[in-house]
């Protein structure tokens, strides 16, 4: 009867130090959800920057080998215009505000 509940004492130790190591210890499951999150949401990130990357990389060779996207940004980000065109500007009117009522002072 002893060598009984000394083994089950035994197995129970045992089966707490595994679910220690399981939940608690470090490299424990929830720390590996951690990770695969991290790893996940770095991913996320990483495809992000290489499609802004190779849209980088589209514009520089477009600027390195025609005049037209230079022209364009030129016209975009300077305003700038060529020889013998005319330029318009439209100045869109602001919308027309009515006067806020002054309040009564106290008296």
């Amino acid at each position: 009867m002893k060598a009984r509940l000394t083994i089950a004492a035994l197995l129970a130790a045992l089966l707490m130090l595994m679910q220690y190591r399981l939940w608690i210890a470090p490299d424990s499951l929830p720390q590996a959800w951690q990770l695969r999150k991290k790893v996940e949401a770095q991913q996320r990130e990483n495809s992000r920057l290489e499609l802004r990357n190779q849209n980088l990389d589209a514009e520089v060779r477009d600027l390195k080998q025609g005049h037209a996207a230079i022209e364009a940004r030129a016209r975009d980000e300077l305003g700038m215009i060529k020889p013998g065109e005319t330029f318009y500007q439209i100045i869109r009117p602001q919308p027309v505000q009515a006067p806020a009522k002054a309040k009564k002072p106290p008296r």
